[in-house]
């Protein structure tokens, strides 16, 4: 039974981890290196993430600087950034790409948060089904008369006390993303 505890904790910080990292590619007004990170360039015949082939810093709040260190890719890579679904077009002088971000409108602001919060429900949607396949396989092992009657309810506890934890640090997460999108 351990072992299905241990499994259910398992996936639901998977589940935790990916609407963590969902949430970094959110543009949210600000420069953030890890919103190109599935951006990927031609380099020498290979698909590779921008990260890989170039420094990515942030100069100013709403400003990312891209910096290859071989100058050949430079157009590669703004070719890759104008092809990705960013929607900012990157500017070019030569040596560095820097990205402008512009201003959120409040009404785009909303939307965000609109989606920060759809994404949130979905994870906790991801934890229940989580918790409810750990549910059925502790039943089925009352069933097969491999655990007793105390050992299930004690299983079905602490699944239900992860389940909580987890579905807390979802929202903890989401209000944080929140806050951010919806601060100036």
């Amino acid at each position: 039974m351990n072992n299905i505890i241990s499994e259910a904790k398992s996936r639901m910080e998977t589940t935790c981890d990916r609407l963590s990292s969902e949430y970094t590619s959110i543009q949210a007004g600000r420069a953030n290196p890890a919103l190109i990170d599935k951006i990927t360039v031609n380099y020498y015949g290979a698909d590779t993430p921008i990260n890989q082939v170039a420094a990515v810093s942030v100069s100013e709040a709403r400003v990312l600087v891209i910096q290859p260190w071989d100058v050949s890719i430079l157009p590669e890579v703004e070719k890759a950034i104008q092809k990705s679904d960013l929607g900012i077009n990157p500017q070019n002088d030569g040596k560095i790409i820097r990205l402008i971000f512009p201003q959120l409108t409040e009404e785009r602001r909303r939307e965000i948060s609109k989606e920060v919060s759809s994404m949130a429900e979905n994870s906790k949607i991801s934890i229940r089904n989580i918790r409810r396949d750990a549910m059925d396989k502790i039943k089925n092992m009352k069933k097969n008369n491999e655990i007793t009657e105390d050992d299930v309810n004690r299983g079905e506890k602490q699944i239900q006390d992860l389940t909580d934890k987890f579905c807390k640090k979802i929202d903890e997460l989401s209000s944080a993303k929140s806050e951010q999108v919806m601060s100036l």
